[in-house]
């Protein structure tokens, strides 16, 4: 029995032993898992995979049509808000690389983009102001946008901003104020708000939220004689009868703007605020810019410029 009783004795002893030494060998793997797993920020990364393109992405973007929309806009210029429209158009086309414009010819390194003009017509008193803000994005790589560009005509003068990605965001732009003329500058690659238009309608649920650094729209910094550079924002999004409202938050600049679009495919763009702060007769106040939607149509545009296909604009409602 005595016997018995040390051969069990030693038998448990084992079995612990054993069991300590397999957790703790579970244990070492499991961390060294964990650690395998963290990225090693001194590498670099490899290039960001291309996404996949659906056949109802296809059917629709690539109907040898672009998507046009009109909206009824009211805008704050000099202290006032303005009446007039917008219109956002939206077309893929090949793009070059290297170049960085449309390309007139079929090649096997051309990119896919999807570009938006977004232009905006209204006036100021007497005269007339048009602005036009282009953004090109690539289709498949969730990428920042390849180029930006952005005018401003009104009987004043012009001015024109350009942004292209490339090793960095190179940016040139030149204007008619003394102290903005011609300049030439580089900036760190940061999320560029005229780029979020084009993600909306490529892949929304990619829309960055939080804290981070953002270079608001070139018409913003032009209009408001604001450097350009990176600056703080917050955004969210939140999620109303079918509709999703995307919000950012520049507190250093006193602005924010919500974009309004479609929860379903293709996320049509529905409107838009921008909120402002003004001085007007000494005392501070926050003047909003308003733009609904009239009318979308699918057609080749480009095709559409005889006289007779002018009644093509009273569908939109917009003025001829």
């Amino acid at each position: 029995m005595k016997r018995l009783a040390k051969y069990g004795v030693l038998l448990s002893l084992v079995f612990i032993s054993g069991f300590l030494l397999y957790g703790c060998n579970d244990t070492a793997k499991a961390s060294a898992t964990e650690v395998k797993s963290s990225p090693d920020l001194t590498k670099p990364t490899a290039p960001p995979k291309a996404n996949a393109i659906s056949k109802e992405f296809k059917s629709y973007w690539y109907a040898g049509e672009a998507e046009v929309s009109s909206f009824e806009l009211e805008l704050l210029r000099y202290g006032e808000l303005r009446k007039g429209h917008a219109v956002q158009v939206f077309v893929t086309e090949p793009f070059l690389a290297e170049e960085q414009v449309k390309a007139n010819y079929s090649r096997a390194d051309n990119i896919p983009v999807l570009k938006l003009n977004n232009v905006k017509k209204f006036l100021t008193g007497i005269y007339p102001y048009s602005i036009m803000t282009s953004t090109f994005s690539p289709v498949r790589q969730p990428d920042h946008a390849l180029k930006v560009t952005n005018s401003v005509q009104e009987w004043c003068g012009q001015v024109y901003t350009q942004i292209n990605n490339r090793d960095v965001f190179e940016v040139v732009s030149h204007s008619y104020f003394e102290g903005e003329a011609d300049q030439s500058l580089s900036l760190e690659k940061a999320v560029l708000e005229d780029e979020l238009w084009n993600l909306i309608r490529l892949r929304p649920e990619t829309l960055p939220t939080g804290n981070f650094k953002a270079i608001p729209s070139l018409e913003y910094l032009r209009l408001n004689h604001k450097k350009i550079t990176t600056y703080s924002v917050t955004a969210k999004r939140t999620f109303e009868d079918g509709r999703v409202n995307y919000m950012l938050n520049y507190p250093e600049l006193g602005r924010s703007l919500q974009i309004s679009y479609a929860l379903e495919f293709p996320h049509q763009i529905e409107g838009w605020t921008e909120s402002l702060g003004s001085r007007s007769g000494g005392n501070a106040r926050t003047i909003t810019s308003t733009a609904r939607r009239i009318k979308t149509i699918k057609t080749p545009y480009w095709q559409k410029n005889s006289n007779r296909d002018v009644i093509l604009r009273d569908s939109l409602g917009l003025p001829q």
